[in-house]
This record gives C-alpha cells, structure tokens and sequence, in this order.
C-alpha cells in the first residue's frame, strides 16, 4: 500500500501532555516525529460562550496508513472530552526527509 506523508495538529492543555502524547506514539511506531510548540492562546466557543486558554500546539508526523489507529491513540490519552486532532495532508516534501519518516514507522 502506497502511504502518504500527513501532519497531525493537536492541541494539549500543556507540555507534559504532549510529551505524554508524543513518547507514546513514537514507542507505539505510530508517528516518526513530534513537535511541541509552546505560547499559544487559543480562543473558542465552548457551551454557548466565547472561551479561551493558554495551550501548546503539538505537531505529528506520520502516514496516512495509521490515520484512524493516531486518532484513536490521541483521543485515549488526551485529557479533553473534545481534543482537537486534525490531519493534514502532505502534498510534496524534501524526498530524503520523506523516506527517513517511512522508515521510522513500525
């Protein structure tokens, strides 16, 4: 099976739980790499009122293949009812990086 490169966007109330996050899923061979982008603000509607909070964007990066196994894995260990994970699809890339992140899959 051809596997596309994608990116996956999730937010986490902190550093250590996307750490938490990340270290799984790197052990679990389900992503090659992660990374944690602290200082962020998110704004948002949350039961009928604007909202916000201080988070941390966590970035991972994987194959389509593992998609629906990725999600499932985030939403187990994330510690909100309602956790925003996003895939993005992977268009073009530097083709050595491509390769090394295929390989870094189990």
């Amino acid at each position: 099976m051809h596997a596309n490169v994608q990116l996956f966007y999730v937010t986490c109330p902190d550093s250590e739980t996307a750490q938490k996050i990340s270290r799984t899923l790197l052990q679990e061979g389900l992503i090659a790499c992660a990374n944690i982008l602290p200082g962020m603000e998110s704004l948002y509607w949350w039961e009928g009122k604007i909202d916000s909070a201080k988070e941390v964007i966590l970035i991972l990066k994987a194959t389509d293949v593992q998609s629906s196994r990725i999600i499932a894995r985030v939403e187990s260990l994330h510690p909100y009812n309602t956790p925003c994970i996003l895939s993005l699809p992977i268009e073009k890339g530097s083709e050595a990086y491509i390769r090394w992140l295929k390989g870094s899959l189990f």
